[in-house]
């Protein structure tokens, strides 16, 4: 998998992708992500890639041309048209399953804006989608994209220690996951669950399944309406909902 990022700060993304996990994925070659600077590619003797927009208004506009020179500077010796990511707050919300359709790609072009946006003449050139990852504004789309690549990496074989260590994790299944322990086994009162003490790796799986139940319906209940669940889950979660009040009523 490659990405390739077009920014106005590409020290800021090598920074924080340059370590821990996805830094040694780029290490070992599992994935290749390379930072393109705009200011580059602008005639502007003061590296300016910002405008006035037409009509007026506040604050400022990325120029066309400096957008346009970046990305052919990636894409224009390429056979094919990479798939280009445009990190805006008008995008589709970001979400796992759009991670998962991502990481089945092998190349990914990801533009960063800045100010009040690019000229939409740019954007409509070379842009597949947009994406953003909330609804809220930020400075800029160095955020959003690291956010992307990072989980979007993790998908990708090898980049953790098996596919194991994400298929559990909340919203891969459309779930949260279940509360996790580690040593030691009492801490301030508290004990470790006596079923993860069991060695019964079924009842362990059991628990596991029916915790993240319990974690969606109590944190994100609009979740739990739209995740695949069985009867037997329905059923569960019916009953504890129902013990879950009888209890509130005695308090």
């Amino acid at each position: 998998m490659r990405f390739d990022v077009l920014t106005l700060f590409p020290g800021m993304l090598e920074a924080v992708l340059g370590d821990s996990i996805i830094g040694r994925a780029r290490r070992a070659g599992i994935i290749d992500i390379h930072f393109t600077d705009i200011r580059d590619y602008t005639k502007n003797k003061h590296r300016k890639v910002d405008d006035y927009p037409y009509s007026g208004g506040g604050g400022m506009l990325m120029s066309p041309e400096p957008v346009y020179k970046a990305y052919m500077s990636i894409a224009g010796g390429l056979s094919y048209k990479p798939y280009t990511v445009y990190m805006s707050p008008q995008g589709s919300v970001f979400t796992q399953d759009t991670a998962v359709k991502l990481a089945k790609l092998d190349h990914i072009v990801i533009l960063c804006g800045h100010y009040e946006g690019i000229d939409q003449r740019v954007l409509d050139e070379i842009v597949d989608a947009e994406i953003s990852i909330g609804d809220f504004v930020l400075t800029g789309g160095e955020i959003p994209a690291m956010a992307v690549i990072d989980t979007v990496s993790r998908l990708i074989p090898g980049v953790l220690a098996g596919s194991g260590s994400y298929e559990n994790e909340s919203h891969f299944k459309g779930l949260l996951e279940h509360p996790q322990y580690t040593r030691p086994y009492e801490w301030h009162g508290k004990k470790v669950p006596d079923v993860l003490m069991s060695g019964n790796h079924a009842l362990i799986d059991k628990w596991k399944h029916e915790q993240s139940l319990i974690a969606t319906y109590e944190k994100r209940p609009d979740m739990l309406k739209k995740a695949w669940i069985t009867e037997e889950d329905a059923d569960f979660v019916k009953r504890y909902s129902e013990k879950r009040e009888e209890t509130r009523n005695e308090d």
